[in-house]
């Protein structure tokens, strides 16, 4: 925490902001200063987005004061933001990616020479020191397409230190990242932090926050809910304000009666991807495929799923054999699959509530050939009251819906095939800690009326608290099988890390 007589780079006291009947925002509280990293959390539908979309000018407050060092501002656009000195680093930057990294970094604001002309020479020079400034090797004169999520968020940085930002605001900028990448960021942020700039960190991951930041200030449906230096609080105590409720059991793992293999796969394989797979998982079992990022777990489940080929191997679902590369009959035989990327691969964003829900349905509601409004929304409505998703309509946008309820609709098309296995892939991935235990609490009900579920987590507390048993993957190999009993951090950890073999990857950490 600041000292009270130190002025915030940034503050806004008691700012509010509706949008027709929705107060998305309510008397919000925020500040600032240089040389701190500030947390903000809350769950989904908090305010976050809002708040964000204020500072940064694409929304302007209905109520409340906006100050910079002191002064009353008021930015009408987000160029106007730009020029004051804040700057926005999303979790999926947007950048050009027929230009280069050069290009990206100055685009708008090329500075020029004689006669006019652009001054290449000199942007290129500007990016190199900014690159070393940042201590990462990116090559100033490449194509920004084909670069990962966090080379890109680098260049974001890179573009706003190069217009002397003072305020830099990280919006869920770890969520695509694989750890040795968020390390990285986490040192840049730091860096930023010592040369006085004020940074701002919005994230779902505690560990991050108590990692990274100094203070921290909860939110919870729109409200200000408090303020604390990150060495006066726990993680307790920060669920429990985002909540508005103790949320006692994180992982509500029920026991299940664990019956006959469900999904049964032998000896998959598809060289450079992965290799010899096989396992079982039964009926009223929730399986974990856990590892690093990269180690080929969702490879795996694409493939098991008939989305992705594999060379050689076999698949067993319910004692029928399933076609390679055959989806459709995949879902026939009752196997489901919920993506990683919900966005992109299990929703169709633009398209209603209603018309996700049945998307893998819709051939059982069509009557001589066609599908009535109220066949779908009947069959809507049923799922969407069973998993609790929070929307206005049947007939709102999917895009419109918080992350948490996103992937409800993704599991409610899913659960509506009547499917005999379900693969879950990253089941509460950007979701906030409240809608984490609802997902949680479903799985475990799931499997309770025989569901058997494979869920790839890489979120170590989630595997070790919702899996009967952990396979362990390390770059395409499986490397570890410990049951519930066995499966501790450091055994998954010490599997996941060394090529061991599946039989001994428990005895050697023992």
């Amino acid at each position: 925490m600041q000292s009270k007589d130190a002025i915030p780079v940034l503050e806004l006291k008691g700012v509010s902001k509706s949008f027709g009947a929705v107060v998305a925002l309510r008397n919000a509280d925020l500040a600032l200063y240089a040389g701190s990293i500030h947390a903000v959390v809350g769950e989904n539908g908090a305010g976050k987005s809002t708040l964000v979309k204020i500072m940064a000018g694409l929304y302007q407050r209905d109520t409340g004061t906006f100050d910079m060092d002191g002064h009353p501002v008021s930015f009408r656009t987000t160029a106007e933001a730009k020029a004051a000195g804040v700057a926005v680093i999303y979790q999926e930057p947007t950048l050009f990616p027929d230009l280069s990294v050069t290009e990206n970094v100055f685009m708008g604001r090329q500075p020029t020479g004689r006669f006019g002309r652009i001054d290449k020479a000199a942007m290129r020079a500007e990016v190199v020191e900014l690159m070393q400034r940042l201590g990462v090797g990116i090559d100033p004169d490449r194509l920004t397409q084909g670069l990962s999520i966090a080379d890109q968020q680098i260049i974001e940085i890179a573009k706003a230190i190069s217009l002397d930002a003072r305020v830099l605001i990280m919006d869920e900028p770890t969520a695509a990242l694989s750890g040795v990448e968020v390390e990285r960021l986490f040192a840049v942020a730091r860096s930023l932090r010592d040369e006085g700039r004020a940074l701002m960190f919005i994230s779902h991951r505690f560990d991050e926050v108590f990692a990274l930041c100094d203070t921290v200030t909860v939110m919870r449906d729109g409200s200000y809910i408090s303020t604390d230096a990150i060495v006066d609080t726990s993680v307790p105590e920060i669920v429990q304000r985002m909540v508005g409720r103790e949320v006692n059991e994180l992982f509500p793992k029920q026991d299940a009666e664990i019956g006959e293999p469900l999904l049964e796969v032998s000896r998959l394989d598809m060289p450079g991807v992965f290799h010899d797979i096989s396992f079982t998982v039964r009926s009223g079992e929730i399986v974990a495929l856990a590892g690093l990022v990269g180690a080929g777990r969702s490879e795996v489940a694409r493939a098991v799923f008939g989305v992705d080929p594999y060379e050689s191997g076999q698949v067993v679902l319910a004692g029928q054999k399933l076609a390679p590369g055959n989806p459709a009959a995949a879902m026939r035989q009752g196997l489901a699959l919920v993506p990683e990327d919900r966005r992109k691969q299990g929703l169709v964003i633009d398209s209603t509530v209603a018309r996700n829900i049945t998307d893998a349905i819709r051939g059982s509601l069509t009557r001589f050939g066609l599908i009535t409004s109220k066949a779908e929304n009947t069959a809507a409505q049923e799922w969407a009251r069973r998993l609790e998703v929070k929307t206005a309509a049947l007939d709102a946008v999917a895009g419109t819906l918080s992350g948490g309820n996103q992937q409800k609709v993704v599991l409610a098309k899913w659960l509506a095939t009547d499917p005999k296995v379900l693969i879950i892939d990253e089941p509460t991935r950007g979701i906030d800690v409240g809608t984490k235990s609802e997902v949680h609490r479903m799985m475990s009900e799931l499997a309770c009326k025989g569901l058997a579920i494979l869920m790839i987590s890489s979120e170590l507390p989630e595997v070790l608290g919702m899996a009967d048993r952990v396979l362990v993957m390390r770059e395409g190999r499986l490397t570890a099988t410990l049951d519930r009993s066995e499966a501790t951090a450091e055994t998954v950890m010490f599997a996941a890390t060394h090529a061991a073999k599946a039989s001994d990857a428990s005895e050697e950490v023992a």
